[in-house]
């Protein structure tokens, strides 16, 4: 199949639908639950320097054209819902924490704090796409998960990397190092997936843990051969809810 037909298929809403499998169909719809989440900057303003409100900026769009790539493919479904206060960031950072912090960790407030909120969210979906293309059957629904995942994978990396520049600095007032909250959240995310193995991993880690065992920084999270984890659907479903 050549990929001019590939993204043929791409032109039209939906346009594809009808020839995939049931389970190619429900895989693809699946990874809107992150796009929607994606694709909006939030609440409010955030209080960005200039470079870290560009990246994000550029990661908005390519999520509107992940959207896009997805409900020209599948039906999909109307965005649900979605609660980008403050509040609600700050709820899922005290559940990582085991307590709550004072004051509350704002996400707006600036561009630290964005990025640890940016933390949340494109790791789980990379790990469900690599989780679901295994399981796909049609070429078409395999060349989509690909693209998308290299995408999303270069987010997280790009996320990861801005926080590993500052792994060592402590968040204001809290005197918590940045590369704590990102291991705090990672295991948040484990405990919440509970696949009985670990998929997720902050940005420094025990040397053991680190690439052939030889490293503590971990600015890319991967298994013992460095080969990127992989979820589920249920698995991410429960870290998202």
């Amino acid at each position: 199949m050549t990929n001019a037909y590939i993204y043929a298929t791409h032109t039209v809403r939906g346009s594809y639908f009808a020839k995939l499998p049931q389970s190619d169909v429900d895989l693809l719809e699946f990874p809107l639950n992150l796009d929607w989440r994606s694709s909006f900057l939030g609440a409010k303003k955030a209080n960005l320097n200039p470079f870290t409100n560009d990246v994000v900026l550029q990661f908005v769009w390519q999520e509107v054209g992940h959207l896009r790539a997805i409900k020209n493919t599948v039906k999909g479904f109307p965005r649900p819902l979605l609660d980008l206060s403050a509040g609600s960031f700050a709820k899922v950072i005290d559940k990582a924490f085991g307590k709550p912090l004072n004051p509350p960790l704002d996400p707006y407030a600036n561009s630290i704090n964005y990025l640890i909120a940016s933390y949340l969210n494109p790791y789980v979906g990379l790990t469900g796409y690599v989780g679901a293309n295994p399981n796909l059957q049609d070429a078409v629904s395999q060349r989509l998960v690909a693209g998308l995942l290299g995408v999303e994978s270069g987010q997280d990396a790009v996320i990861r990397t801005l926080l590993y520049e500052k792994a060592n600095e402590k968040v204001h007032p809290y005197g918590t190092r940045v590369a704590e909250f990102t291991n705090k959240i990672s295991q948040l995310r484990n405990n919440l997936g509970h696949s009985g193995v670990t998929k997720d991993e902050g940005l420094v880690v025990p040397r053991a843990l680190g690439a052939e065992g030889k490293i503590k920084g971990n600015v890319l999270a991967g298994d013992e051969n460095s080969v990127a984890y992989d979820r589920t659907p249920e698995d991410c479903l429960r870290i998202w809810q």
